[in-house]
């Protein structure tokens, strides 16, 4: 069954509720005010809007409103703007800290969830060997085909109440935390003396924070009480994390269901489906991208998402080569265009409009209905070129990015294993005004429903004092910078942001655009392009010079007057 194409090719605002002002009713108030107003007509909307725990939102607990950040009268003052929104809906895994997960944590083989999530020894049994740890290691030959995001295999350890470890399936982010000790909860609770609690404090307290775990922790003399201290320890271990979802589960179909109500319910028009191509498993098959296993369920979810009048938008990385989002296409579903990013970079850093050529041609020959974006709150997907550019091509938009401040980040340490490279798109281009306003220019003249990264609008700098901040892992904050409002009116007065917002709204108005247009696309001499919009004998031209930055834009109406006008 393919999917209802329904979304309308508007331009869309990308960020997280508090992003700009510090919560949602910031964000409305600001697209309500004359310098914004009409800029777009959908709002992407990242998963902090809900009630999450890590990964700035895509671990969620429930989908239910974060109420530091947002406010249902929030969502009925985008919708009284005509702003509909884009969601996100995390099909592979919940959060620890879900009231499923909990549930199992708190009742163990008695709670009606423990088949919610993956017991990876069920999923294993009869496949494996079982380990003293007490879970099973797959046979060699049936983990070959799976690609695992972490070293080892992705299980957490969950404590039942009967005093049992079970392993559960978990891709993910996954922390095991464990209390700190105080001398009186031990008199308490052991029995102990004053002075030996606080002498068994003070050794496994220091142990715990360096990452040892209870049972490896030395006891020395006091090795009488080790067996105690560490199965109260156990009884009271805490977790962080996200769980893969089983999907062989009627009630996770009854949570899909639910869940994709209340997203049209607040007003979504498209819903991301957030790392779904991890969520269909089987022994002995990939575990992302599984054929046929990826194709049914999106049909499923789909039958679902068809009560309530949404688009799906399947969220995937994969090269270029792959052809994965060729195979989305054709089963009717929108796509990302990861492609796009890399390639106007790829366009004004070698004033060739090539392979930009081609791929507008792809898109329309074949239909491909895409989101398309420069910047993102994840990264720039420049190895998603792979097959389209060549690679020392990629190589060297790579080594550019990083020369300008962007980080790689390199997955299990290995070289060309990451799909990103984390920078502000307009620190990717030098910090060049005339790049950036031309690059927006491209993206809103290629086909597709733009979607416009807030940083990018205002043309935000790499923030590596965020990434310093955020420690270990934190290279995304380099693109992920809050916007106090005096930092939004600074913005507002810069000419880039300003013809950025005249671009939008002519575009979002302009009848020349939209997915059933009639586009044409010409290099008509070296570095420089030609794109061409029809429609409703509307007309659509951009002229660029990729050596040097400068465009022209004319639109005309019927009567083939200039009704807008652009140059730079």
């Amino acid at each position: 069954m393919k999917s209802p194409i329904t979304a309308d090719s508007g331009a869309m605002l990308n960020a997280y509720p508090d992003s700009m002002g510090g919560t949602l009713a910031d964000i409305a108030a600001l697209l309500a005010r004359s310098e914004l107003r009409g800029a777009f007509t959908s709002f992407y909307i990242l998963p902090s809007l809900f009630h999450t725990d890590l990964d700035r939102g895509f671990s969620v607990i429930d989908y239910s409103l974060n109420q530091l950040l947002a406010a249902p009268e929030d969502l009925d003052a985008l919708r009284e703007q005509g702003i509909d929104l884009k969601l996100d809906f995390i099909l592979n895994h919940a959060s620890v800290l879900s009231p499923q997960f909990q549930d199992i944590i708190q009742n163990g083989e008695n709670s009606p969830y423990k088949d919610f999530f993956i017991n990876w020894n069920k999923f294993w049994e009869g496949h494996g060997t079982m380990t003293p740890s007490g879970y099973i290691q797959p046979d060699d030959a049936l983990i070959q085909k799976m690609f695992f995001r972490k070293p080892g295999l992705p299980i957490l350890m969950v404590r039942f109440p009967d005093g049992r470890d079970v392993p559960y399936w978990n891709t993910f982010y996954q922390e095991v935390r464990y209390p700190v000790l105080e001398p009186q909860e031990l008199m308490h609770s052991l029995g102990m003396q004053y002075g030996i609690a606080d002498a068994v404090c003070k050794l496994v307290n220091p142990a715990l924070a360096s990452g040892v775990i209870p049972d490896d922790i030395a006891f020395g003399a006091l090795q009488q009480w080790k067996q105690p201290v560490v199965q109260l320890l156990e009884s009271r271990r805490r977790y962080l994390g996200q769980m893969d979802l089983n999907i062989q589960s009627p009630l996770v179909w009854e949570f899909y269901d639910d869940t994709l109500r209340r997203l049209s319910e607040y007003g979504a028009r498209i819903v991301r489906l957030d790392a779904f191509a991890y969520a269909p498993k089987e022994p002995g098959a990939h575990n992302f991208m599984n054929i046929p296993g990826t194709w049914d369920l999106l049909e499923k979810v789909q039958e679902l998402a068809n009560r309530y009048g949404l688009t799906l938008l399947p969220e995937i990385h994969a090269s270029y080569g792959e052809k994965v989002y060729a195979q989305i296409a054709q089963k009717g579903y929108m796509t990302y265009d990861f492609f796009l990013p890399g390639l106007i970079i790829d366009a004004l850093e070698n004033a060739d409009g090539h392979f930009l050529l081609i791929w507008a041609q792809e898109q329309k020959c074949d239909g491909i209905r895409s989101v398309t974006m420069l910047g993102c709150h994840d990264g720039i997907p420049l190895l998603d070129l792979k097959g389209l550019v060549p690679d020392e091509r990629i190589q060297n938009l790579i080594d550019t990015v990083v020369s300008r401040g962007g980080f790689v980040k390199d997955l299990h340490g290995a070289k060309n294993i990451y799909y990103q490279v984390n920078a502000t798109y307009y620190s990717a281009l030098g910090e060049d005004d005339r790049k950036m306003l031309l690059a927006r220019a491209l993206h809103l003249f290629m086909p597709g429903k733009p979607q416009v990264w807030y940083l990018d609008l205002f043309a935000g700098k790499n923030d590596h004092e965020a990434v310093a901040r955020a420690g270990a892992g934190g290279h995304k904050e380099i693109n992920r910078t809050n916007l106090t409002m005096a930092q939004i009116e600074d913005g507002l007065q810069r000419p880039v942001v300003q013809h950025q917002l005249e671009l939008l709204k002519w575009r979002n108005q302009f009848p020349a655009f939209g997915f059933d247009a009639q586009m044409e696309f010409l290099c008509p001499a070296p570095g420089t392009i030609q794109i061409i919009w029809r429609h409703l004998d509307h007309t659509a031209c951009l002229e660029a010079d990729l050596r040097t930055g400068a465009f022209s834009i004319v639109g005309k109406d019927p009567s083939g007057a200039n009704c807008f006008t652009m140059h730079q």
